[in-house]
């Protein structure tokens, strides 16, 4: 016999699937009364906690074993894998993905189960498996490594048990100190996890050091990131060219020059010579104030009369976190640059609109 009620609708949780909360009954109180409220004394006991036993893991790791992993890493003649099961696993993905990102080592995540169907056929001799896992005793660790090990692969386990299982039948173990979790029970991994992510990360970071790794390299494998922008993009690749520039010679007339004031959606005017070197800008804050100080007399003037002719300017190969840092700088930050060569010739227009619209 069914015993879902055919027409009841499921009570929808956004990322928590079809499920009310335990002991609700299916359905939400709005009464704040009736929560569980979070007392801040008891929340910064627990950060407390969580320090100590972080300075524990720090106090206690044996560096031998952590360079021992390290150098195995960098040394890697093939590619490294990690595994792990639950939340380590959770961990084991997340540093298989950082490292992947360095560009100069193959790196991925194999799920342990999927290794043991089939998935194990990507390690090959003399790659890496690192297993992360607190107590060292998963099953499902226990029975990959001996066939990763038939595949002719490394294996290092990352533990924090004394005298675990996983630890005696891996080529190495590495032991991360763990006092205790700081869960109620000591049993949930809040404290484990973090000790593992710190460790991880760590030894990435002392892997680019070694390497040399520059920021040039790291931007290449991040372009679609803020990180990766801001090391490639350069000025040429954002500014506006051509027949979007707002241009004006100095001896037009400002109420002449209103609509190509407003119509190339920079708030600005580059005014130049001739032959196109700059000689300054004129912005929509410029008309104002010349408008109210001048008033009928404005319809007199010309752009050059009242123009700028110290404007901040960048070139086009300079990059583009470097245009957004020069435009907001003091004494006041400014909406756009005039780009220009070493002989002064304008050839474009940066704005701030367009830095922050490409994501820097």
């Amino acid at each position: 016999m069914d015993c879902l009620d055919s027409n009841a609708k499921p009570l929808l949780i956004s990322g928590m699937g079809s499920l009310a909360p335990p002991g609700s009954g299916g359905h939400f109180s709005s009464n704040k009364d009736d929560a569980a409220m979070i007392d801040r004394h008891t929340l910064g006991a627990l950060f407390e906690s969580q320090k100590h036993h972080l300075n524990h893991f720090f106090d206690n790791l044996d560096l031998g074993q952590a360079q021992a992993f390290a150098q195995a890493l960098v040394d890697a003649p093939g590619a490294i894998f990690f595994s792990g099961v639950g939340k380590s696993g959770f961990v084991a993905n997340k540093l298989s993905q950082t490292l992947a990102s360095l560009g100069f080592i193959r790196s991925a995540y194999l799920p342990p189960i999927d290794a043991l169907h089939g998935d194990i056929g990507a390690i090959f001799p003399a790659d890496i498996l690192v297993l992360i896992s607190k107590s060292g005793s998963s099953d499902e660790l226990l029975n990959l490594v001996p066939c990763a090990r038939a595949k002719g692969a490394y294996s290092i386990s990352i533990t924090s048990v004394d005298r675990n299982p996983l630890a005696a039948i891996c080529d190495m173990n590495v032991h991360l100190p763990l006092e205790r979790e700081i869960c109620p029970f000591g049993l949930a991994p809040v404290t484990s996890t973090s000790i593992q992510m710190v460790f991880g990360d760590t030894v990435v970071a002392a892997i680019m050091r070694v390497r040399g790794l520059t920021k040039e390299q790291y931007a290449r494998n991040h372009p679609a990131g803020k990180i990766g922008k801001s090391l490639i993009f350069k000025v040429k690749d954002l500014m506006k060219k051509e027949g979007d520039l707002p241009l004006s010679k100095e001896g037009d007339m400002i109420v002449d020059q209103l609509s190509e004031l407003t119509s190339k959606g920079c708030g600005c005017l580059l005014v130049v010579d001739a032959e196109n070197h700059l000689i300054g800008t004129f912005t929509d804050g410029d008309l104002r104030r010349t408008l109210k100080s001048s008033r009928e007399g404005i319809f007199k003037l010309t752009v050059g009369e009242m123009c700028n002719r110290n404007p901040r300017t960048i070139t086009a190969e300079a990059m583009a976190v470097e245009a957004m840092q020069r435009m907001e700088s003091p004494p006041s930050a400014v909406q756009f640059l005039p780009v220009i060569d070493n002989q002064r010739l304008v050839i474009g227009i940066i704005t701030l609109h367009g830095l922050v619209s490409a994501g820097l």
